[in-house]
């Protein structure tokens, strides 16, 4: 079985270290994602995507990311399921980052988990 997405867009929010409960640190990166065809007013809507970035992957692209660079996720959907307060059960997904390009000229790193 294949796990697998690619992705190419815009940094629209930056990303912040946190601590998980067992001490690992990771971040959430937003990333903008312009759809590939216009709507009914010749526009192109954009998708929001979290990104998860874990570990050393997460605290390099916090130091050196900014808002509008244009990066290049490579990475791979992981679900999970939650009890809302409800008590209905819930499935969630993440992307999860396993590559990060910055396609920017004023950046040329690749980063690998």
């Amino acid at each position: 079985m294949l796990n697998q997405i690619v992705l190419v867009g815009r940094v629209k929010e930056l990303p912040a270290i946190r601590e998980s409960a067992n001490g690992n640190k990771y971040a959430n990166l937003l990333l903008e994602l312009d759809r590939p065809f216009k709507n009914s007013n010749g526009i192109y809507e954009q998708d929001y995507i979290t990104i998860v970035l874990w570990k050393g992957i997460a605290e390099t692209v916090t130091d050196i990311c900014q808002i509008d660079d244009i990066i290049g996720v490579k990475g791979r959907i992981q679900s999970y399921s939650y009890e809302g307060k409800d008590g209905q059960m819930y499935r969630s997904y993440d992307i999860i980052a396993e590559k990060i390009s910055f396609l920017n000229k004023n950046h040329t790193e690749t980063l690998n988990s």
